[in-house]
């Protein structure tokens, strides 16, 4: 069995199937692993074509590439490293995707906070765990209307420490693997 190259990610199902991609390593950066991947979404699945994806924390864009090969429309990727947006930029060339994914270099927070010009079907959550990001991101989530009614929202978190959900926010699934524990919610109520 070939081993994966450090560095690189394999998207798993849709038009870039199999397709290897690099990304740039960092403190707390960890893609999530094929197999959570893979039942995320097959989880979405239904909802991905045509749909409008927000990567609050993208890191390697793992989700939002994956989300892109699998028929979303529309694919912004939001990184603050300029090494990880670097990479992020020359898998977009690589793939020919800028059409349908863009990258938003800075802080996540901050542009929560902005709220969004229209909301988005879709949105991963996956910030570094040391870095107590996901509960002040759901927060600016459900206040500045990046969601609408049926907005999916994917959250990974370390097992021993769940955030607090905004109030109208429904888990529909949830599971864990390991240390990282993984939620599919909506946004019901907004």
């Amino acid at each position: 069995m070939a081993r994966r190259a450090r560095n690189e990610l394999r998207i798993i199902g849709g038009e870039w199937r199999g397709r290897r991609l690099r990304f740039a390593g960092g403190a707390g950066l960890r893609p999530t692993a094929d197999r959570n991947r893979e039942t995320l979404f097959n989880w979405l699945q239904p909802l991905l074509p045509g749909s409008r994806c927000l990567d609050v924390f993208a890191g390697s864009g793992a989700l939002g590439f994956e989300a892109a090969s699998r028929g979303a429309a529309e694919v912004v990727l939001v990184e603050r490293d300029r090494r990880a947006l670097a990479a992020l930029r020359e898998n977009i060339r690589l793939l020919a995707a800028a059409d349908q994914v863009s990258v938003h270099g800075g802080d996540a927070l901050t542009l929560l906070a902005g709220g969004a010009p229209r909301p988005f079907d879709v949105i991963f959550l996956d910030p570094p765990f040391r870095e107590s990001l996901l509960e002040p991101a759901c927060q600016a989530l459900a206040e500045s209307g990046w969601c609408h009614g049926d907005t999916r929202i994917y959250m990974e978190h370390a097992r021993q420490q769940a955030p607090a959900l905004p109030a109208h926010w429904q888990v529909l699934r949830e599971r864990t693997a390991g240390d990282v524990h993984f939620l599919l919610l909506q946004a019901t109520g907004n």
